[in-house]
């Protein structure tokens, strides 16, 4: 039993004995979740009762193999930027390429995203990049608070040394170093930019206390939708509320569905170098799914530093654009369609796209027939076939009409990157089996240091 493990058992042996089997503990946590405005519809925002534990060595592998996919993602991306053919490949809509374009004033391709990573034992493997803002920065900062002073916690922090991971202060200091990079030279005033949500969710909850932090440590912030923007006399605004930085929660291709380039106001700020856009346009290509299809092309990586060449073979699963075309796949050339066919437990279709509402298809939970029939979708719609990765599972308790239930969840542990160095980490939980539950979202990380 690995160091996890044996830390996992102990904190659940705790659960059942005499000072937590009532759960006046649970019914405390979830109050001061309530008091914290960590609540979404009368319910806690995390239902899990146990953190997520990782290791000094588990954290500093992602540390060192995110910080080098970045960089190496980063190369890619200028590369795209400047080779047409490699751009076509993408295939990003006219709208996303025109804004792809655009200067965003600072030089960084990503100010702040995060990697989703599956870590099993003593091997990781990242599936997906995400330029996007990332979700769970302040969740993780705060449930880390509650979760430490909890009792079965603090009876657990006898004999393991848990050390909490902050995570947003990087944030706020790599928007700030952005903004500085643009050229801003006052006190930056922000706007978390969503759409308006006819209900509230997780994220929308979560920008909203994010804005209530940033606010209380120095820089004014309001959520702001698309349309309450208005650009005049080289500023930007919501009503009386200048705006310097846009923290974006938008999607290029939904906001291209609802407005028009040409005379949005965000797009004109952004063109006049008027607003600091964090992420900026330019970051959707990472986005793509083809990029991977890019990143693990060994004609285009050969000229990268070998360190970065050896992460991404070691790291980063093999993805290819759907098509009839013949590719190199672990070292040899193969008819695609024909080898994704016969190859069907291994791999798993998905949209290029992330935005895209267009299925998953998993090999391992098809048969033969309906295999063959999302390969022939994908081959005609815009999809990509990747090496599938194990999901790493683990029980963790739940509170269910007053008693602890053990769920069975798929843990994704998610390095959030600022400016190019991973600062934090959340870990998201999705149930391991299939059917409905309300168990799902976040928990917090915390280090698990030797004893």
């Amino acid at each position: 039993m690995n160091q996890v493990d044996e830390a996992i058992a102990r904190y659940h042996k705790l659960l059942e004995t005499e000072p937590f089997r009532d759960l006046g503990w649970v019914e405390q946590l979830h109050q001061t979740m309530k008091v914290r405005k960590l609540e979404l519809s009368g319910k806690p925002v995390s239902a899990f009762l146990r953190p997520h534990f990782v290791t000094r060595r588990q954290y500093d592998a992602l540390e060192k193999g995110g910080e080098l996919l970045w960089t190496a993602l980063d190369r890619m991306r200028q590369m795209v930027l400047t080779t047409p053919a490699l751009l076509n490949r993408l295939d990003l809509l006219p709208g996303e390429r025109m804004l792809a374009e655009m200067n965003p004033g600072y030089k960084h391709f990503a100010v702040s995203g995060l990697l989703d990573s599956h870590i099993n034992n003593g091997n990781m493997r990242f599936s997906h990049f995400s330029a996007e803002t990332p979700t769970g920065v302040l969740y993780q900062d705060m449930l880390s608070d509650l979760f430490y002073d909890a009792a079965p916690v603090k009876e657990f922090r006898k004999r393991h040394k848990l050390s909490k991971i902050p995570s947003v202060k990087y944030l706020q200091s790599a928007l700030l170093k952005a903004f500085r990079d643009f050229g801003g030279r006052k006190t930056a005033q922000i706007g978390i930019l969503e759409f308006k949500q006819p209900f509230e969710t997780v994220e929308s909850r979560e920008h909203h206390l994010l804005a209530d932090y940033l606010t209380a440590h120095g820089n004014p912030t309001e959520v702001v939708s698309p349309e309450q923007l208005e650009y005049k006399n080289g500023v930007l605004r919501k009503g009386e509320f200048v705006i310097d930085i846009i923290y974006r929660r938008v999607r290029t291709h939904e906001f291209l569905v609802k407005y028009d380039l040409t005379v949005h106001p965000l797009v004109k700020a952004y063109r006049d170098g008027a607003v600091c856009v964090v992420n900026s346009f330019r970051s959707d290509i990472a986005q793509r799914k083809a990029m991977l299809d890019l990143m693990t092309d060994e004609t285009l990586i050969a000229k990268f530093p070998l360190a970065e060449r050896k992460a991404i073979r070691a790291l980063i699963p093999t993805t290819r654009v759907m098509g009839e075309r013949k590719v190199q796949w672990g070292g040899e050339n193969v008819d695609l369609p024909d080898f994704v066919v016969k190859n069907r437990t291994k791999l798993v279709l998905r949209p290029n796209s992330d935005g895209s509402e267009m299925p998953v298809f998993e090999g391992t939970s098809m048969d033969d027939v309906q295999w063959d029939r999302a390969v022939k979708r994908a081959i005609r719609e815009r999809y990509v076939v990747q090496e599938t990765v194990a999901p790493v599972t683990a029980k963790f308790p739940i509170s269910v009409y007053g008693m602890l239930d053990m769920k069975e969840m798929a843990v994704d542990v998610h390095p959030h990157v600022c400016i190019g160095k991973v600062q934090s980490c959340s870990t998201w939980l999705t149930p391991a089996t299939t059917g409905f539950s309300t168990a799902v979202g976040i928990t917090p990380t915390f280090l698990l240091e030797g004893r």
